[in-house]
């Protein structure tokens, strides 16, 4: 049996090691990518990169089934295989990925009530394995030894780019400039500080992002120094940011996963979470690229957290939505969304529509705009954490997802995302500058995602949430669809009076026709918030700036989509 559990736990790690293989190839390559400006290459690789660890798991299964005939559980074997597991991860340089690959597999296989630590890790050994000891993730340099400003300059070519910067010495006299005025623990002589920086470069869509930390006297500096493809062939520092909450903003849940070249993300994680402390594990490891090791670590925490503290589950406060039903518990940042078993007349969309939706999401380059969703099955929830509004109201929009075991609520399918304010809510209660620096961000919203090829359909206030950092965000997927799947037209003008007062639209309305008019009428029904929002984005209700935005997407145009500020890049020194 020794033999036979060894023989399963090997098949099961190659099945990994393969994933990882094709994973780092197609990551290590987005340094080609960022040189070259293939922009749209850039998109198509995040595709297909998220998919890479699904595939991997069917590949994986139908081996085991094929080669070990595996139907029901054997329970002395499965635990000789999880050891044998362990054994072999002991000099695995990704052994807390590995452990969710065995997850993956395991819970494909058998039923939920073995989902415990006998079977599977729902601890983790990976703080026992030698090479996450030993990994090396940095360089520490000493601006005593060449002087400052030649320093940052060996920092910045040290990545071995393939083009030239454009203006290097402009760059990092503007960069030492910044440091100076935006961090009081960088005011030091160049004998007094040290630099510890990451060994690799973090892409993402147009822009290439140097990592570290400044080491002094008063403590230690983070930063991020963004640099970007002038598309003239040459690179130009574009953005220096040094607050954590700023950096957060960069590692934010409605943005695309980062390609980076680093083989011990267990170490890496650990190091930029000291770093940007307001992010959990669990958000950093999406955003480097391992959502389904988000996906575990998010789970463990939870657990953590269920287990010291004692508010019930609630619904959600807001609109209660026609398509999903949402809960939260109030001391936890997320909510749980459930997709109904019967849907409002008006929506026009079956469950595996709203799936497809979630899926398009989870692939499609969110721009800062769209919230990323954790997508689980089989989740089990203490019954006696549930609010009992909560639970008559699952049990009577989603009977079919709702099961009770010992105890237990187990839901069949769901999604959890980071919790907002609903929009609406945040505007009620804002002031004056709060409700136009929202309405802007709405605005600012709608635009990218369609530049970005994402008609959000229905966009009404309530489907968009406000992050804590202020940020507009928008997290109703049942109606999204691609631009070009729309037709964007300008109401007809009324001639007679028939037409005035016609209580239904006296023109023709096909499939697909959107009148961007309309979101005026249905989404700022409120005259002040229509008026605020007017001061930016008029240009919104009306069809020609939504036709050129679909022309732009049809002709290959990826416009700039910045995760800080306009106001803090470099180019203002220099003009932009």
């Amino acid at each position: 049996m020794n033999n036979l559990a060894y023989a399963i736990a090997k098949t099961i790690l190659n099945g990994f090691e393969r994933h990882i293989f094709l994973f780092t190839e197609i990551t290590r390559s987005a340094k080609q990518r960022f040189e070259q400006c293939q922009w749209q290459d850039v998109h198509q690789a995040a595709k297909k990169r998220t998919d890479f660890y699904d595939i991997r798991v069917k590949e994986t299964l139908t081996t085991l089934k094929h080669d070990f005939e595996i139907e029901a559980l054997d329970c002395e074997l499965w635990q000789g295989v999880k050891q044998s597991y362990v054994d072999l991860l002991s000099s695995h340089p990704q052994p807390d990925l590995a452990e969710s690959f065995y997850n993956s597999i395991f819970c494909h296989l058998f039923e939920r009530k073995y989902y415990f630590n006998d079977y599977i890790f729902v601890k983790t050994t990976a703080n026992e394995s030698k090479p996450v000891a030993k990994a090396q993730l940095y360089t520490r340099y000493f601006p005593a030894e060449k002087g400052l400003k030649q320093t940052i300059s060996d920092i910045l070519t040290k990545p071995g780019f393939d083009i030239p910067y454009e203006d290097l010495e402009r760059d990092v006299d503007i960069l030492v400039d910044r440091f100076y005025q935006q961090s009081a623990k960088t005011r030091f002589t160049p004998k007094e500080m040290s630099f510890d920086i990451l060994d690799f470069v973090f892409y993402r869509n147009k822009g290439a992002y140097v990592i570290g930390k400044v080491n002094s006297p008063a403590g230690e500096t983070p930063f991020i120094v963004a640099l970007i493809n002038n598309e003239r062939g040459g690179l130009v520092l574009d953005a220096m940011l040094s607050e954590s909450e700023e950096m957060a903003v960069v590692f934010g849940f409605a943005r695309a996963y980062f390609f980076v070249d680093c083989q011990h993300p267990f170490a890496l994680v650990e190091f930029l979470q000291k770093l940007i402390p307001h992010k959990t594990k669990a958000e950093l490891y999406s955003a480097i690229g391992y959502h389904k090791q988000g996906k575990t670590q998010f789970y463990r925490d939870f657990l953590n957290h269920l287990s010291n503290s004692d508010d019930d589950l609630i619904l959600a406060p807001g609109i209660k939505g026609m398509v999903m039903s949402v809960f939260t518990l109030p001391s936890y940042p997320y909510v749980f969304k459930i997709i109904k078993d019967k849907f409002s007349p008006s929506k026009n969309v079956t469950k595996a529509e709203v799936k497809d939706k979630y899926r398009l999401v989870k692939l499609h380059d969110r721009v800062g705009r769209m919230a990323d969703t954790m997508e689980y099955s089989e989740v089990a929830f203490p019954k006696s954490r549930f609010s009992q509004e909560l639970l008559d109201e699952l049990l009577k929009v989603a009977p079919s997802l709702i099961r009770f075991e010992d105890g237990l609520v187990v839901i069949q399918h769901m999604y959890i995302e980071r919790r907002m304010t609903p929009l609406n809510l945040f505007l009620a209660d804002a002031t004056e500058e709060e409700q136009e620096d929202a309405l802007f961000g709405y605005g600012q919203a709608i635009k990218q995602l369609i530049a970005a090829d994402i008609f959000p359909g229905d966009m009404l206030l309530k489907n968009f949430g406000v992050t804590r950092h202020g940020r507009v965000i928008f997290y109703d997927y049942d109606e999204i669809t691609y631009m070009d799947e729309v037709n964007f037209r300008t109401k007809p003008v009324p001639k007679t009076e028939e037409q005035i007062y016609a209580s239904e639209p006296w023109y023709t309305v096909n499939p697909g026709d959107v009148f961007p008019e309309e979101l005026a009428v249905f989404a700022l029904a409120n005259p002040k918030y229509r008026e605020l929002f007017n001061k930016h984005h008029e240009d919104l209700l009306s069809a020609p700036y939504w036709q050129q935005a679909q022309k732009n997407v049809a002709d290959g145009v990826i416009e700039d989509v910045f995760p800080y500020p306009s106001d803090i890049r470099f180019c203002q020194y220099y003009g932009c």
